[in-house]
């Protein structure tokens, strides 16, 4: 059978082509991993062992392997290292594709589009270095979070579209070495990452209002306060109890009651709190709006 016309063109073209006729790029993930750790938001950060920006805290990532892998493998990847996940773990691992920045001097070694995911899952384990990281630690995001994002020629790159949760910065940041994070380079993280994580602190956040993801920071089964305290604490704002309790109920496939009782005994001698399990809505109608936003809907 005759080959297609234009197949032999192509073979021809492709065996010519030279792909250093092109200015070298390259393309490498970076994670920002959310968990709820004593109460708080924090996020999971490396040390740089070695330049560039040595010494200072970064997002966890690297560089895809060419030809090996594809982006989500690849996230996937930096993230097991840097938690120890195996591969069942990762399986309960909220992970998207958050965003690509590829500002030509976002890195000082050549230029370096990075795709950025957003990652969240309960009870994630200490943080452990991997790859050429000389440490890892989970962190308060405030603790690495600017009032402004800084790109690396030192010009706001994207300011914050809100606050962060405010809260003292003591005691030991849990994981990794414990150490506070330095303030060098873009407001504690290297490269562009503040924006990075600005970007991924606002999609947490902005998502829980309408999917129901915010279960996915918790475990199989929870309570309705457990729920309202994710809320509290990614929103980091206070909610009413009984409103709260009011709502998520309202939500048709929210959540669904597993007709069983949390084993702790409830507050002030009441009874104990039923447990809930995710439903399967996809997502939430009527949405659960964050204070600020839902003092506006009228």
């Amino acid at each position: 059978m005759a080959e297609p016309d234009g197949t032999q063109a192509e073979r021809d073209f492709l065996a010519g082509y030279d792909p250093r006729a092109f200015d070298p790029i390259a393309v490498t993930v970076d994670v920002v991993a959310l968990t709820l750790r004593a109460g708080r938001l924090q996020v999971l950060a490396v040390e740089r062992g070695g330049p560039p920006f040595a010494g200072s805290w970064a997002l966890p990532g690297g560089f895809v392997r060419a030809g090996r892998e594809s982006l989500d493998e690849a996230a996937a990847r930096e993230l097991a290292e840097e938690t120890g996940l195996d591969a069942a773990a990762l399986g309960r691992v909220h992970l998207e594709q958050l965003g690509s920045y590829g500002s030509p001097r976002r890195d000082p070694r050549m230029h370096v589009v990075s795709v950025a995911y957003l990652a969240f899952a309960p009870g994630l384990p200490d943080a452990q270095p991997g790859g050429d990281a000389s440490g890892a630690a989970w962190l308060p995001v405030e603790a690495v979070s600017p009032d402004e994002a800084i790109s690396p020629d030192g010009q706001p790159d994207a300011v914050r579209p809100r606050p962060f949760e405010q809260g003292r910065r003591t005691g030991t940041y849990g994981g990794g070495t414990g150490r506070r994070p330095r303030t060098d380079h873009g407001g504690g993280l290297a490269f562009d990452h503040a924006r990075i994580l600005a970007d991924g602190l606002e999609r947490a956040r902005a998502k829980i209002e309408y999917t129901p993801l915010a279960t996915a920071f918790l475990d199989e089964t929870f309570t309705i306060t457990e729920l309202r305290a994710v809320y509290e604490t990614v929103w980091g704002s206070p909610l009413h109890a009984g409103n709260f309790h009011r709502k998520v109920l309202s939500v048709p496939g929210f959540v669904e009651s597993t007709g069983e009782t949390d084993s702790r005994p409830g507050s002030r001698g009441g009874p104990r709190a039923r447990l809930y399990r995710a439903g399967d809505a996809r997502l939430l109608h009527p949405a659960l709006l964050r204070p600020d936003r839902e003092a506006g809907v009228r």
